[in-house]
């Protein structure tokens, strides 16, 4: 395996996009407009920069690495990539519309980066559901060890097999979660984000209250709101809606805030406004 297709060059694209280059492998980025792919570029160079400036990384391992990233609008360029990464949207159809449009080689191997979505429906929408499995990185990509590893159904081992060894190339720790809603990590992080939201919406506490008392009191690095504001409150809300879909269990049912907020447009950190303000140098409460 040596050329990585990534498609979306968001939060995420961009961020297995550079650990993939940097791990070797050569990089297919590609977004539905140049300008995006162009500007995910310009942020993996700016974080590649960071470690060279903390002695993580050389300057000629940062230049080597932005040097194998190609870009593109066409996932016609995929056709020789050995395995491709979708990381668009938190969306069932605009997944299945790009798996739909894409011609990849038969040896190919495809992975969704989805963090809630079923693997074996998604699966079942390609031409290769053996071939296919779920690969959930967290954010930010470059700094957070983990990966989830999520076979489906028809998953095969020699799938499951290719996923670990490449999760170990790019220096992530692999865990394997079974195809169930929201998988491992998000099935019991999500409901403590939205807890925290049902609470701020109901008074108990302000966001600084809230955020303070999680960190100091259950040892947390950062409190389960400026968390929200960075996984994406849209990203949260349509997991919470995935969960209680799936399962039809009222616990799981979106905080009456979260939603306010997402049709609102603020979405956490990517948007500037969430339950902190970040258009300033330091994040302030909104609440």
């Amino acid at each position: 395996m040596q050329t990585i297709g990534v498609i979306g060059a968001g939060l995420m694209g961009n961020g297995i996009a550079h650990v993939a280059a940097l791990a070797g492998y050569d990089v297919i980025l590609s977004d539905v407009e140049m300008a995006r792919a162009e500007a995910a570029r310009a942020t993996i160079a700016k974080n590649l920069g960071r470690g060279v400036a903390k002695d993580v990384i050389t300057q000629a391992d940062a230049d080597a690495a932005l040097g194998r990233i190609r870009l593109t609008t066409d996932n016609g360029d995929f056709a020789d990539a050995d395995l491709v990464i979708e990381a668009a949207t938190e969306n069932e159809a605009v997944k299945k519309t790009i798996f739909a449009g894409l011609n990849l080689k038969p040896a190919a191997l495809l992975a969704t980066n989805t963090s809630s979505i079923s693997i074996t429906r998604l699966a079942a929408a390609t031409d290769r559901p053996d071939r296919f499995t779920g690969l959930h990185f967290f954010n930010p990509v470059p700094l957070m060890t983990l990966v989830e590893i999520i076979p489906g159904l028809a998953t095969s081992d020699a799938t499951k097999a290719a996923m670990h060894a490449f999760a170990g190339r790019i220096g992530k720790t692999a865990i394997e979660a079974a195809d169930s809603p929201a998988f491992i990590v998000n099935r019991i992080l999500c409901p403590m984000l939205n807890e925290a939201i049902f609470a701020l919406g109901d008074g108990v506490g302000s966001v600084v209250d809230i955020d303070m008392g999680l960190k100091l009191g259950a040892n947390h690095p950062m409190g389960p709101l400026t968390l929200a504001d960075f996984v994406g409150l849209d990203t949260l809300l349509s997991i919470m809606r995935v969960m209680q879909e799936a399962t039809g269990d009222p616990k799981y049912r979106p905080a009456p805030l979260l939603v306010k907020y997402v049709e609102a447009g603020w979405y956490g950190k990517k948007s500037g406004r969430g339950f902190y303000d970040y258009s300033g140098s330091e994040p302030v409460p909104t609440r």
